[in-house]
């Protein structure tokens, strides 16, 4: 398996545009493409509008692939413009861990309230 890990710092006063685009982008990543295995848009709490994306693909096919899918492509056009600066780490996933539902337990909370609210 493949891992690409995005650090994002947007420009100020973008983090609902970003959102708004990346969060479905995410869902239909994980929806719609055997390859990708997790995305997950985590929003840093000591850094206002960071945000790290976790993306595993089963190899380096199914990362290029993602890159030609019409919600990638849209959901570029979107948040492009909104970043300040973007690094990205590149590596191969030697184990993955579940998460745990506990009984009664919320789900993934996609668009919730952040962490801190």
């Amino acid at each position: 398996m493949y891992c690409i890990i995005v650090r994002t710092q947007l420009k100020p006063g973008c983090r609902e545009r970003f959102l708004a685009a990346m969060l479905p982008n995410a869902r239909a990543s994980v929806d719609d493409e055997p390859g990708c295995l997790v995305f997950d848009v985590i929003e840093d709490q000591d850094t206002p509008e960071l945000f790290h994306l976790y993306e595993i693909y089963a190899d380096q096919q199914a990362l290029a692939a993602h890159k030609e899918t019409a919600h990638y492509l849209a959901s570029r056009r979107v948040v492009t413009p909104l970043i300040a600066q973007q690094s990205v780490v590149r590596a191969d996933v030697l184990a993955t861990n579940p998460v745990r539902q506990e009984e009664g337990a919320a789900g993934p909370r996609m668009n919730g309230p952040r962490a801190s609210d």
